[in-house]
């Protein structure tokens, strides 16, 4: 039981570690800073994703007891357009923001911010650092887009699982192999393309199709898995030594996938052809940042 427990441990602690790495090192997660000010720091997190239901509002800390002004500069991303500056304001909640304009799924926005507080200037980010890069999406309804984060969470939690089975507890090896293939297939090859087709408008954008991180990472997944599970069918062997192999093989492979920073090489949408006149929902590529 003790044993049981711990690999049990092992394989939640994993699972989440690989998730919050994979998560806080994804070109769309939050950019976070602070700016000093009075002698403290104060936090501020700045948005690189967004749904098409609005403009994306930058927020930075207020701070009313002194001499402070900050101004956002952004433009289409990969494009020659001009940089566009807006002043940040208080709104009708008193957030001290300014809103990046409205574009279609996928379409992509770069900004900065520069500011002064009591005559210190500051730049976010700071200068010589790359701008930052926000992007679009429609938004995706949480009977899909539920069930989908919770299998795929189930499904690493249960592999590791299973690749610490290989390893220590054999016996259980292909029950969790069974349930991690099953959450996988279901979370990640079925509800994600639904997801994918609602926030961008295409099923898959992987391979052979296009060069979407996100669904090959997937489909990398999902054959290794696969693979696994049909090297050690659903009966013991006398010899186990390959269906340990295989399993802990694929459990190594996931816990790597999953520490690719998400949503790399997702969809983006090319202005270039926006501004020939084709339809945004055509005008989508993969591959890119």
């Amino acid at each position: 039981m003790m044993k049981k427990t711990l690999l049990w441990f092992l394989a939640v602690l994993t699972a989440l570690a690989a998730m919050i790495y994979q998560r806080s090192t994804g070109p769309t997660y939050e950019f976070k800073g602070h700016i000093e000010h009075a002698g403290e720091k104060h936090k501020y997190e700045l948005l690189r994703s967004h749904e098409t239901t609005g403009g994306a509002k930058i927020e930075l800390p207020y701070f009313e007891d002194s001499t402070y002004s900050a101004t956002l500069h952004y433009k289409r991303y990969q494009t020659a357009d001009s940089i566009t500056t807006l002043d940040f304001q208080l709104d009708e909640n008193a957030l001290f923001v300014a809103q990046l304009p409205v574009q279609p799924a996928a379409g992509k926005m770069e900004y900065f911010v520069t500011g002064s507080i009591d005559g210190n200037e500051f730049n976010i980010p700071e200068r010589g650092e790359n701008n930052i890069v926000l992007r679009y999406k429609d938004p995706v309804s949480n009977y899909i887009l539920v069930p989908h984060v919770t299998l795929m969470i189930l499904a690493i939690i249960f592999g590791i699982r299973a690749g610490l089975s290989a390893a220590f507890d054999p016996e259980t090896m292909r029950k969790w192999t069974a349930i991690a293939f099953s959450a996988m297939t279901l979370g990640g090859m079925i509800l994600g393309p639904l997801v994918q087709k609602s926030a961008f408008g295409e099923y898959w954008t992987g391979f052979p199709l296009g060069g979407d991180f996100t669904d090959n990472k997937m489909l990398i997944m999902w054959i290794v898995w696969a693979l696994a599970l049909a090297i050690i069918g659903f009966k013991p062997k006398k010899k186990e030594t390959v269906s340990k192999a295989a399993v802990l093989t694929a459990a190594v492979v996931m816990t790597v996938v999953y520490l690719i920073p998400h949503s790399m090489g997702g969809s983006t949408l090319d202005y270039d052809q926006v501004d020939q006149g084709i339809d945004p929902k055509e005008a989508i590529t993969t591959g890119n940042r």
